[in-house]
Parts: C-alpha cells; sequence; structure tokens
C-alpha cells in the first residue's frame, strides 16, 4: 500500500529525509604527500627563491598544508631568463610533432596521477572531491590532448601558413579552477612553441607545483615551464617584466584593467578573461525540473566560484513563484561539509577574505530591501563556510545584482517579456556568458543572437569543452582560450612576422 504522504512533492521529500542518510566517505588524503615547504620551479628544477615564506592553508579546516616561496623581482628575473633560453636554443626549433609528444605525454601522467591532483586541489582548494575528481582534472587532461593535437597542424589552423611563436609567455592565473586554468594557459602556449612563466594564485599554488613534478616525470626540457608562487606583487613583476612577449591573465576585472594600463605601448600581446555577472534566462515554457537542476549547477557549482556563473537568474512572471519554490525545495538537500567526503555538494569558500566578501554583499542584499532565503545546514566549526543563499524581490539597482558576489549566492528578477528579458540581461558592464531555458529552439536562437555574452548554454548550463572557444565582452575581458581560437594569442601571424 502506497504511504498517503508519498502522493505528493513535499511528502516524497519528507519520505526522504525521514529513511535516507548518507554514511560518510571520505576520500583518503594520504594519497597525495605534501612537502613541508616548496621553493620556486626554474628551468626544470625546483629550487629556493629568494622572497620571503607563506603558508598556503585548507579552507576547510584553516590548518597549514605547506609552507610556499613568495617569488620578489630576482626571482621573476631567473624565471624569465631560463624561459627565453629555452625558447631560442631549444623550444621553438622543436618540431611540431616532437611538442606534441610531450604534450600527451602530460596529458596521460595527468590522467594517470588523477586522484591524488584531485584531493590535493581539493585540500588547497575547498571544493568537493567530486567535482576535482570529476570535472576539474578530466578537463585538464582533456585540453593537453587537444591542444597536442594541434602542435604539428597549425600551419591549417586558418591564420596563414607563416606562424611563429610569440615567446617568452607570462601566465597568472585565479583559485577558482588551479589545475584547470593553467591547463587553458599552459596547453596552447606549448602546443605553439612558446615558453612559460606560470605564477598560480597565492591561496592555491599546490596543484601547479605538482604538476611542476610532472614537468620533470615528462621529460620536458629544462625552462620551458616555470612556476613562481607569490600575490600580487609577484604577478606584477610577471607581467611587467620587459622579457615577456606575451600576457594571459585569467582574474579579477579590477586587476585585469591595472595589467592592460601597465603594458600598453610595449607591444606585448595579452588576453584577459575577468569577471562576470551572467544572467540565467528561464521562459514560461521551460521544462522546470530540468531547469532547476540547470540553475543549481550553474551557480552552486564550486561554491559559486565561478567567473561564468549563473547569479542572475531571470524568470519569466507566470512561473517564478512555481520555480522559486521548487528551487528551494532543491537546495534543501545539498550536503554541505568536508570537501573531501564524495558526498559533499558544497564545500568551503577559497579565503576568510573571499568569505567577508561574500558576506558584505549579502549584507547589503538585505539591507536594500531583497528577501534572503538560506538552505538550513549545519556549518562547521572550523573553515570558511557559506550556506547556499537565494535572494527574491531583488531589483537591477541591486549591489547583488550588479556586483559580482563569486559565491553561493543567487539572485532572482522576474521579466513578462523576452524584450524585457534580453534588456534586463544585458544591463550589466559584464558580457562573459549567459543561459537560455525554453522549450522553442526559434526563441533560443531569438535570444542567443540578442545577449551580449561571449558564451550563451541553452537548456543547459557550465558545459566546457577544450574544442570550444570561451572568453567575454565588455569588462569581461577579450581574447579567447579553447579551440582553434585559443592558438592564436600565442602566434605572431605573418602580417606580424612581417613587421618584425
Amino acid at each position: 500500500m502506497t504511504h498517503p504522504a508519498a502522493t505528493s512533492a513535499p511528502g516524497r521529500l519528507a519520505l526522504a529525509e525521514r529513511f535516507l542518510h548518507y554514511a560518510p566517505a571520505p576520500e583518503s588524503r594520504s594519497i597525495v604527500d605534501i612537502r613541508p615547504a616548496y621553493g620556486l620551479f626554474i628551468d626544470g628544477a625546483f629550487v629556493e627563491g629568494d622572497g620571503e615564506r607563506f603558508s598556503t592553508i585548507n579552507p576547510a579546516d584553516e590548518k597549514v598544508l605547506a609552507e610556499v616561496t613568495s617569488a620578489n623581482a630576482a626571482d621573476v628575473d631567473r624565471a624569465v631568463v631560463a624561459a627565453r633560453r629555452a625558447s631560442e636554443r631549444v623550444w621553438s626549433a622543436t618540431p611540431g610533432t616532437e611538442r606534441a609528444k610531450y604534450l600527451f605525454r602530460i596529458a596521460r601522467l595527468i590522467q594517470e596521477r588523477g586522484r591524488e591532483l584531485a584531493v590535493l586541489e581539493t585540500l588547497d582548494n575547498g571544493k568537493p572531491i567530486k567535482e576535482s575528481r570529476d570535472f576539474d582534472v578530466p578537463a585538464a587532461a582533456a585540453h593537453f590532448f587537444y591542444y597536442a593535437g594541434w602542435a604539428d597542424k597549425l600551419e591549417y589552423a586558418g591564420y596563414g601558413p607563416t606562424v611563429r611563436p610569440r615567446g617568452v609567455v607570462g601566465q597568472v592565473i585565479p583559485w577558482n579552477f588551479p589545475l584547470l586554468m593553467l591547463a587553458w594557459k599552459i596547453a596552447p602556449a606549448l602546443a605553439t612553441g612558446n615558453t612559460v612563466v606560470l605564477k598560480p594564485a597565492e591561496t592555491t599554488p599546490l596543484s601547479a607545483l605538482l604538476f611542476a613534478e610532472i614537468c620533470q616525470q615528462a621529460d620536458l626540457p629544462p625552462g620551458v615551464v616555470n612556476i613562481l608562487t607569490g600575490a600580487g606583487e609577484t604577478g606584477r613583476l610577471l607581467v611587467e617584466h620587459e622579457g615577456i612577449d606575451k600576457v594571459a591573465f585569467t582574474g579579477s576585472t579590477q586587476v585585469g584593467k591595472a595589467i592592460a594600463r601597465a603594458i600598453a605601448g610595449t607591444g606585448t600581446g595579452l588576453t584577459l578573461e575577468l569577471g562576470g555577472k551572467a544572467a540565467n534566462i528561464v521562459y514560461d515554457d521551460a521544462p522546470i525540473d530540468e531547469t532547476v537542476e540547470g540553475i543549481v549547477n550553474g551557480i552552486f557549482f564550486n561554491q559559486g566560484h565561478v567567473c561564468c556563473a549563473g547569479s542572475r537568474l531571470l524568470v519569466q512572471e507566470s512561473i517564478a513563484e512555481e520555480v522559486v519554490e521548487r528551487l528551494q525545495r532543491r537546495l534543501s538537500t545539498l550536503r554541505l561539509g568536508d570537501p573531501l567526503d564524495k558526498n559533499t555538494d558544497i564545500g568551503a569558500i577559497n579565503s576568510q577574505a573571499q568569505l567577508d566578501r561574500i558576506r558584505e554583499l549579502t549584507a547589503a542584499g538585505e539591507a536594500e530591501g531583497a528577501q534572503r532565503w538560506s538552505a538550513t545546514c549545519e556549518l562547521p566549526e572550523r573553515g570558511y563556510w557559506f550556506a547556499p543563499t537565494v535572494f527574491t524581490d531583488v531589483s537591477q539597482a541591486h549591489r547583488i545584482a550588479s556586483e559580482e558576489v563569486f559565491g553561493p549566492v543567487l539572485s532572482v528578477l522576474t521579466f513578462r517579456t523576452p524584450d524585457e528579458a534580453i534588456a534586463k540581461a544585458n544591463n550589466t558592464p559584464y558580457g562573459l556568458s549567459a543561459g537560455i531555458w525554453t522549450d522553442k529552439g526559434s526563441r533560443i536562437l531569438w535570444t542567443a543572437d540578442r545577449l551580449r555574452a561571449g558564451v550563451v548554454w541553452a537548456n543547459t548550463f557550465n558545459q566546457f569543452d577544450p574544442s570550444s572557444p570561451f572568453g567575454g565582452y565588455k569588462e569581461s575581458g577579450y581574447g579567447r582560450e579553447g579551440g582553434r581560437h585559443g592558438l592564436e594569442p600565442y602566434l605572431a601571424l605573418a602580417t606580424e612576422v612581417d613587421a618584425a
């Protein structure tokens, strides 16, 4: 006989909460061997830096993981000189077929050491292990596989038969996807014959240092890849170094603008992938259950630490109440806790500074009159945690609707007509991504054609592939990473070669 409570959705949820419980399923941290202290990776070897040391900590429990060196001006100069030497003597003259072999080897080593990399990424970053294991590591390997395939085919990439590498590339990556952003940057640079000096974020340097070991294991020639750890000053010294031929930066719009000003007029190439405030548009004919899952993935994946997160939900007025109700019900089932537990959906916020930023903006949302709802969950006593939160009654003037929160916070706005949806979606200084949910293909095409966003997803969100270009408009930066388009920033094209 069917239980009476099981006839309604709330009843089914109540039964699930009563009878279904998840036993802890922690991944072992013993799989990864973290050194007490790390130096810098320069010219194929780990060396002591001249700068001061700082601690990298586990955001889930605030315990120190390792001591890391902050590279200073002398260290940056050593790394750039090593990269220049490798560029001129070895790597730029290495045939594409040989460069491809190195990239394939690196990709396979990432796969072989995938469990180790996933645990390390989760410890240093705070993201759930199932995301590190099932997305970050496989996607990083996929980028090296993909660009290995391009290494001997550059003359067929559509940029003319006469292309050459730019030379030495300075790359600065953020803390939200440390290993994946490294792969996005390094793989196309190496495939096109450039050498690299990369600086990971100061809060998440460990997977980059493990990648340096992979470079050694792959017998990559010394100086082709150099890893410098440090904070903002190290990044500034790197991008402003006169020996850098091209800069690639992913991070905040504020820092991106500073980099653009600093290298203006120097002839240094530049690509920027900056902030976002993506609109996720839900029309009244959208499949609600599928849409709710897409909304959750769009904003709560990686604790909302995603530049292209769907942080502005635009719902057609006639279904807004139902969508919000189902969304809140779904969020009540998310599990927040130990990032190493394979059942965890929401991990730790990456740092105290980022947690303070999230708290500041959510407090502003309440003060400005938006209605706050947070999922009921027990926050651990140690570490940096924030419950999944939804704001309704949001206007476009609210800070939570205009500023990038970069956390598990969703702002819900409504619209009546498609034209109003487009107006609200484009009413932002950013233009990185957007989402569309509807049952009509014609409406998808109509909407996508009018959105000022570099990436538009239809009936899905946060789907990435190494063969697809990624990048934005306006204050979300310029240039593209991924796909054939991701080769261009690392190539000196025929006109540039002639001018030189």
